[in-house]
């Protein structure tokens, strides 16, 4: 007898390595569920089917989280279909949940962090959303369907950004809750196991589908699929480098380009791990430092704490020697993170504003505060960097 199509055992292989190290709860208690986040597109299809199949073989229960975004006129639909054919693998409970990006971007605005743009606000909608899920129904671990290809994509825009090895690193195979099995797996595999499976998959129409309605290396036609609305300029970035980047540089580099992209970013995660330890160190001592003489009870310059005695909650204040005596390297990181820690956002720092804090510690000449993404602060007085997060205006 013959075994299953060579992208479904694939299929099943990624989710078993990922799902391995859950063991089901002792005295007979019944664990938490693994969740699919599904959107009916060939990779979260073909991780939902996979996931089905081998997380009761592994003693675990699976269910399945959808995200409708509200962005579409027939995303309600969309998420209907998704959410029958996860039922319909056998996932239980399947959750769908409508979110609204406009709002969630206000209440971001309102809290003085501001936007980072539609695709990142639709995403930290739909992350709050499966975290909500998540928490209510004691998810041991959330599955996401990210690809080999998407990973590359990620490695590409990061260099097209200026970005620093954090950024580059892409997206890890684990963080928190959530796991990426089919990180290792190419995108045209999770469409050959819909193929096998005889599985339909939707296709996001700002993906760029190509008139005739079939996914760029799939086999199989995508129900209802269209070209985009507009031209490939109006498409997000990253469907802009998915349908005329990818295929140019795989053309002119060879089909090996993308595992390449995909192993440097392997690669630089074990580099940035290192790194982000040391930095975390470099703070730690910075925080820990005696206060210099004649610092005490000293406001920063501009401003920063606001002309206040006390401290500032959620300020940060770090010694200036111990930071200047670090490699660049880990100094700018740990000013990085440091920023962060504020209420600047994780990707919201620029090489900008790193460096204008940078100087600060080892080029100050009595210059005014450093501005932040969020409306936070950053100034120096009395060999002490204060960074201030934003504060809530009072009403007059």
């Amino acid at each position: 007898m013959s075994g299953p199509d060579p992208a479904v055992a694939a299929a099943r292989l990624a989710v078993r390595r990922s799902l391995g190290d859950l063991v089901p709860g002792s005295g007979g208690s019944r664990p938490g569920p693994v969740l699919v986040a599904c959107s009916g597109g060939a990779d979260s299809l073909a991780l939902a089917a996979a996931t089905a199949f081998v997380a009761p073989r592994l003693g675990l229960s699976a269910g399945a989280v959808v995200v409708d975004h509200r962005l579409q006129p027939d995303s309600a639909a969309v998420a209907d279909k998704a959410a029958a054919a996860c039922r319909d693998l056998g996932l239980d409970p399947v959750h769908v949940v409508a979110i609204d990006v406009g709002q969630a971007r206000a209440g971001r605005g309102s809290a003085g962090r501001g936007s980072a743009g539609p695709e990142a606000d639709a995403r930290a909608a739909r992350y709050a959303a499966m975290d909500d899920v998540a928490d209510r129904v004691g998810a041991l671990a959330v599955l996401l369907g990210h690809t080999l290809d998407d990973q590359a994509e990620t490695v590409l825009l990061a260099l097209a950004r200026g970005s620093g090895a954090r950024s580059l690193a892409g997206m890890a195979v684990r963080r928190g809750r959530y796991r990426r099995p089919f990180l290792g797996l190419r995108r045209s595999q999770t469409e050959a196991v819909c193929g096998a499976l005889g599985l339909p998959f939707w296709t996001d129409p700002t993906n760029g589908i190509p008139a005739g309605g079939r996914a760029p290396g799939a086999g199989v036609v995508v129900p209802g699929a269209r070209p985009p609305a507009g031209p490939v300029a109006e498409l997000p970035r990253r469907s802009r480098l998915r349908v005329e980047a990818m295929p140019a540089l795989t053309r002119a580099l060879g089909p090996g380009v993308v595992p390449a992209l995909a192993r440097t970013a392997r690669l630089l995660r074990d580099d940035a791990d290192l790194l982000d330890a040391l930095a975390a160190d470099l703070l730690a001592a910075a925080r820990a430092a005696p206060t210099p003489a004649g610092a005490e009870g000293a406001g920063a310059e501009g401003g920063a704490r606001g002309g206040a005695g006390g401290d500032i909650v959620g300020e940060v204040v770090l010694d200036v020697a111990t930071l200047a005596a670090a490699h660049p390297a880990l100094r700018r990181r740990a000013l990085r993170a440091a920023a962060v820690e504020v209420g600047a956002g994780r990707g919201a720092p620029t090489a900008t504003h790193v460096e204008a804090l940078d100087a600060l510690v080892v080029d100050w000449r009595g210059r005014g505060p450093v501005h932040l993404p969020g409306d936070g602060r950053a100034a120096r007085e009395c060999g002490r960097l204060f960074l201030r997060p934003s504060q809530p205006r009072s009403e007059e």
